[in-house]
């Protein structure tokens, strides 16, 4: 099984590429039609949301640089 990869793009979506299932709050799968890649909307503005159609163009900032987290809380 191939890793999952999530990547951050500056000013747009959040592309999930792998082997993934998306489901919402009541564990209802997302039919995706065979896909292995996809966009997820961040902004908000998305008209087919959870996925991105690109409504964010112009409309969404955010510099994508990876940092690290402070550690876990115990």
């Amino acid at each position: 099984m191939s890793k999952t990869k999530l990547t951050i793009n500056t000013n747009g979506s959040v592309k999930i590429e792998g082997d993934f299932e998306i489901v919402d709050r009541n564990g209802n799968v997302y039919e995706l039609q065979g896909r292995t890649a996809l966009g997820i909307c961040r902004c908000g503005l998305s008209k087919n949301k959870p996925f991105c159609d690109g409504s964010h163009s112009g409309q969404f900032e955010h510099e994508a640089i990876a940092f690290d987290l402070p550690p876990k809380k115990a």
